[in-house]
């Protein structure tokens, strides 16, 4: 892990091991934007794609790519006399 995080890089990095849960462990603690367990770092359209770091910053393709790009709004509806310890709480 040491060795693997020291790199100014995180695109991705792949995990291999025959207990999924240890690699979904040692997966969680990489500092990369994608990692694969027991396949090799690989890309798809329908995947976001991106990395940490010297890798760059933010997704693109997949659903989350589409947020990258997206400037949403938070519109909330609240009742006209409705109490204001309501509205805040």
């Amino acid at each position: 892990m040491a060795l693997a995080d020291t790199s100014p890089y995180g695109l991705g990095g792949a995990v291999f091991a025959a207990d999924p849960e240890r690699a979904r462990g040692v997966a969680d603690r990489l500092e990369a934007g994608m990692v694969w367990l027991n396949h090799p770092t690989a890309s798809r359209p329908e995947l976001p794609f991106g990395g940490i770091k010297r890798s760059g910053y933010g997704r693109e393709l997949g659903d989350a790519g589409l947020v990258e790009f997206a400037n949403r709004e938070l519109v909330r509806y609240v009742d006209a006399d409705a109490p204001t310890k309501e509205v805040l709480g």
